[in-house]
């Protein structure tokens, strides 16, 4: 009997369930007699042990559906070696549920926090397997992420809606895309959605050159101006400031966010109206693409191998266009950002959109 165990952790994303459902469908076909416990709401669950049996039907008719049927939370990776309210060692808690169930596997679904937890519980002696999900694309080791496609979708979604009421009431609008660390989703999803300037938090923005790049297009006969900007975008000023100054700073900002500071700074400069609008959640709801069900399919086979093969330890990625086993320890705690003399860059400028540098 093989015994494993599956959770979700951190943000949800569209493909969570595809990817289950790949692991599940894929170790059934095995012909070895299995047992799944999932663990509700991502690492809660391993620690205070709340979990239950799934059958295998339960993962029948879920790879179109959002979200996660085991539920979610973010559990802080640099909490987890602080004991709860209750004084309760959340490590070992984790290792004794594992145990108790007398699991072969634990297969974990999430992003940076998860990942790095994956890994602690890799040096504590369990097999894990991770499988990289966020719809932030930032995972080091992988091409790509599940959710990503998915969110870009939404939020180029989002962007196209705008064209048509800014080109109607000739003004700047803002499109604030998810994305505090990492500028991946707003990149791709500004290129998609047409947008003339980009913010992302790699490339820290001039106010200046953003106001220079709106009056271009007002001189070229263009009455409006979209941007697409990241929700971890930064001046140049606020970039030279240390982590505990920059806090300090936005703790007193009157603004909701970074998209609404940029839009009071572009109306001062230009005089010309701004509106902002936050996708927010959306980006992470609805049903998977067809690129990440076809992503979460072969990921899920692929870690079904994996655990048949007794090759623990890994994060199955997807690299060059084939599934591939990663070590954990050579990528937990590293950040795929996007590099600003990268070719993408270098040829969306080519093209006439603005980076605000």
């Amino acid at each position: 009997m093989l015994r494993i165990g599956m959770l979700t952790s951190g943000g949800d994303c569209q493909a969570l369930n595809a990817a289950m459902r790949g692991v599940v469908k894929g170790l059934a076909n095995s012909k070895q007699e299995i047992e799944v416990y999932g663990f509700m709401n991502g690492y809660k669950g391993l620690i205070y042990g709340d979990y239950r049996l799934l059958s295998k039907s339960e993962f029948s008719g879920i790879l179109t559906k959002g979200g996660t049927i085991l539920g979610s939370s973010r559990q802080p990776f640099k909490l987890m070696r602080v004991p709860d309210e209750n004084g309760l060692d959340k490590v070992e808690a984790m290792k004794q549920t594992y145990y108790k169930l007398n699991l072969g596997c634990l297969v974990i679904l999430g992003g940076n926090g998860t990942q790095k937890t994956a890994n602690l519980l890799r040096e504590e002696g369990l097999n894990v397997i991770h499988l990289p999900k966020t719809i932030d694309n930032d995972i080091y080791g992988t091409d790509v992420t599940f959710g990503f496609q998915s969110a870009i979708n939404i939020a180029t979604d989002a962007i196209d809606c705008i064209h048509t009421t800014a080109a109607s009431h000739n003004r700047v609008f803002i499109v604030e895309v998810m994305g505090h660390k990492v500028g991946w989703l707003t990149l791709h999803a500004g290129i998609a959605g047409g947008a003339d300037i980009i913010l992302l938090p790699e490339i820290p923005y001039d106010i200046k050159k953003v106001a220079e790049a709106i009056e271009h297009r007002t001189q070229a006969g263009k009455g409006f101006t979209i941007l697409a900007v990241a929700e971890g975008a930064i001046s140049k000023e606020d970039a030279k400031l240390s982590k505990k100054e920059l806090k300090k700073k936005r703790e007193k900002s009157k603004y909701p966010s970074i998209s609404y500071e940029i839009a009071a700074e572009i109306q001062a400069a230009t005089g010309t109206e701004v509106r902002v609008t936050v996708p927010g959640h959306t980006q992470r709801g609805g049903s998977p693409t067809p690129y990440d069900r076809v992503l979460c399919t072969r990921l899920g086979a692929a870690a079904a191998q994996a655990i048949l093969d007794k090759d623990f330890g890994n994060m199955v990625a997807m690299v060059n266009g084939e599934t591939k086993r990663v070590p954990l320890e050579s990528v937990a705690g590293k950040l795929k950002a996007v590099d600003p003399d990268s070719q993408i860059i270098k040829e969306i400028k080519q093209i006439g959109i603005s980076f605000g540098d």
